[in-house]
């Protein structure tokens, strides 16, 4: 036992000289435990640890960042750039070819309307074209109503071309239209330029040859029978102004003009584009991507009006009265039917202030239908 020099000392009982020890154990196994409680330390969901992973993210930072606001502003782009890709995926997925194709049109702003002319498209219906259904003996009104219409009857001596009756399963509006050629009746079915004339002409075609031009008006793709009345309401608009009131055929609308901008080289505008993409992410398989006319058709048969022997009639000596004269037109001319309906007075009917075989392409007793 050691002795000290005022004399034996005095050994401390064990656990006095191990306190110090002992305590550092209590705290070692509560640290230890602490890690091991759910939710803490190594221990984190996969959806914590991500979290974890973008918050310890380096953030852009500047001479005087307070950490808080520069990690929001981050945050806030980083999703609005999400939501941008999956929407155009998604519009991808639904019509590949479609949405493809449409990536490849240029992008520019609307060029001037000046100098726009209808009969910078060539003749209304001309058969002078390279496209399906040119120079088969039909004007293209007569092709795409035999294309378009069913149950339909053809005038005699016409070379099977011009339809007089027939039936329309209108796409614009899904109603079913009974199409009867005739004064007052004609313009009941009217063919539509899916994309108009006007938005071509504001969209690239300025820069067109005059017979592309031509095809193009009278390309059977950009072309469909449609209601009369519809078809005035569109105007010349585009598909961020217009999409027809039957959404079924709001997919194959805007398919049909993409494809027909990217035939004849035209651009879109932007607002037209961003409503394309967004019609295109609802629809399902991609349109076909043709729309031939059939040939001339036979002539249906149609029976003959039966024939009235006319009754003798007493003959006398009173001379018959004389026929008034038709009144003179009044010096009203239109040089196209472009002049007509810039005055409003189209369509102009036979025997109306204006009219004229010239303007009346299919000889329906309508003129700038």
């Amino acid at each position: 036992m050691p002795v000290s020099a005022s004399g034996p000392a005095v050994e401390k009982p064990w656990y006095r000289r191990y306190w110090a020890w002992g305590v550092a154990v209590i705290l070692l196994l509560g640290v230890i435990g602490s890690l091991n409680r759910p939710g803490s330390g190594s221990d984190v969901s996969p959806r914590a640890a991500s979290t974890s992973t973008v918050a310890s993210s380096p953030m852009p930072s500047s001479s005087n960042s307070e950490g808080t606001g520069s990690s929001t502003s981050f945050a806030s782009t980083a999703s609005s750039s999400a939501a941008t890709a999956v929407d155009t995926s998604a519009a991808v997925a639904a019509s590949p070819d479609v949405a493809a194709l449409l990536a490849t049109l240029p992008v520019k702003g609307r060029a001037p309307k000046t100098g726009y002319d209808r009969d910078l498209f060539g003749s209304a219906w001309t058969d002078d074209v390279t496209v399906d259904g040119g120079h088969n003996g039909c004007d293209t009104r007569n092709d795409i109503l035999r294309r378009d219409l069913t149950s339909i009857t053809l005038k005699p001596g016409s070379n099977g071309c011009t339809v007089l009756t027939g039936t329309l399963s209108d796409p614009y509006t899904g109603t079913t239209i009974q199409f009867v050629r005739g004064e007052g009746t004609s313009t009941a079915v009217q063919i539509d330029h899916l994309v108009a004339l006007s938005d071509a002409w504001q969209t690239g075609a300025q820069q067109l040859s005059a017979q592309q031009r031509t095809d193009f008006a009278n390309d059977p793709l950009n072309l469909q029978a449609v209601d009369g009345p519809t078809n005035e309401s569109k105007g010349d608009g585009d598909a961020a102004t217009w999409l027809p009131p039957n959404k079924a055929y709001r997919c194959t609308y805007v398919t049909r003009q993409v494809q027909v901008k990217a035939k004849y080289g035209l651009w879109v505008t932007s607002a037209e584009r961003d409503a394309i993409v967004k019609m295109l992410g609802s629809c399902g398989s991609p349109a076909p991507t043709a729309y031939p006319v059939p040939a001339p058709a036979a002539t249906k048969a149609v029976a003959p009006p039966p024939v009235v022997t006319p009754v003798p009639q007493a003959t006398t000596t009173q001379a018959p009265a004389p026929v008034p004269a038709a009144p003179a037109q009044t010096g009203v001319y239109y040089k196209n039917c472009s002049e007509a309906k810039a005055a409003g007075a189209a369509p102009i009917y036979a025997g109306q202030p204006g009219y004229r075989s010239a303007l009346d392409r299919d000889h329906d007793g309508v003129a700038c239908e």
